[in-house]
């Protein structure tokens, strides 16, 4: 199997490329291939050849796609549909990388692949499109839906992830306040990535919600990320009112796993054995 990975270097893509070891992979950078540019991208993947192609590309500054919902669309919504017509038209297939914040949070139970997306923020309506131009353009098409990834390489255009701001906050002494009434289930792009690559083995296509298991507030993250460090910062919970962040974020938002249970792929680890295994890989624990 021959993959074209777009969005090599961030840090689910840079995973992927470890979890492919050994495959035939064509691992492009943002700079490499801009899926925006719509002829460059085809010519590309016509080179290539691929027999399916990966996208985790993104404009996922969530608080910034408020004030450049243009910019969201087009990367996350326009983009990804041209995508899926190049990838119907060579005849290859399509993983295309989504979010949990394509929900609303309304319910106090994990969201199945079956659920109606009703998101309340610019990303989330416009990686929402993306997900409907590929499940309706490309007929051999994967989309997965994760939630508040991390990984090793950190977030391409964010300068991290959310375990670095945090293990950085704590060494520089500052108060962190951390909202304590959205509800998420964090996953480790590692895990992520491995399972990835089990459904692409396994060729059933379809929609599916990948996530660490488990859930927890991102308050509740913080503490457990600093319980494994053994350090005692000044932290205490917010609201997501008080934060006043520009976007809104659903209050709750983890994700059911029926669709790889029902194609008898087991489920990724809890979150709290993840974030402790992320910690020792990036050297915050010496054992």
């Amino acid at each position: 199997m021959k993959v074209a990975l777009i969005g090599a270097r961030g840090q689910l893509g840079t995973d992927l490329v470890q979890a492919m070891n050994g495959w035939d992979v064509v691992a492009w950078s943002h700079r490499e291939v801009e899926v925006c540019d719509f002829s460059a991208t085809r010519d590309a993947l016509t080179t290539a050849a691929p027999d399916v192609v990966i996208n985790t590309a993104a404009f996922h500054r969530v608080d910034e796609c408020e004030a450049q919902a243009e910019k969201a669309l087009q990367v996350n919504a326009l983009a990804v549909r041209n995508l899926a017509r190049i990838c119907e038209d060579l005849r290859c297939a399509l993983l295309h990388v989504s979010t949990d914040y394509v929900f609303g949070g309304e319910q106090r139970v994990p969201y199945a692949e079956t659920d109606l997306p009703v998101p309340l923020n610019a990303y989330g309506v416009s990686k929402l499109a993306g997900e409907l131009f590929v499940r309706r353009l490309c007929r051999r098409h994967f989309v997965v839906r994760s939630c508040g990834l991390y990984g090793v390489a950190g977030a391409s255009g964010k300068g991290g992830n959310f375990v670095e701001t945090m293990v950085r906050l704590s060494k520089e002494g500052r108060a962190i306040r951390v909202v304590d009434d959205q509800v998420l289930t964090p996953t480790y792009t590692k895990d992520l990535a491995e399972k990835i690559v089990e459904l692409l083995r396994a060729e059933r296509y379809g929609l599916y919600h990948i996530t660490n298991a488990g859930s927890c507030s991102w308050y509740e993250f913080t503490k457990e990320i600093f319980r494994i460090l053994e350090v005692n910062p000044d932290l205490a919970p917010t609201t997501a009112e008080a934060f006043g962040a520009a976007a809104r974020r659903p209050a709750y938002s983890v994700l059911a796993h029926e669709a790889i249970a029902q194609i008898g792929l087991a489920d990724l680890r809890p979150w709290t054995e993840a974030v402790a295994d992320y910690l020792r890989q990036k050297g915050h624990l010496q054992t």
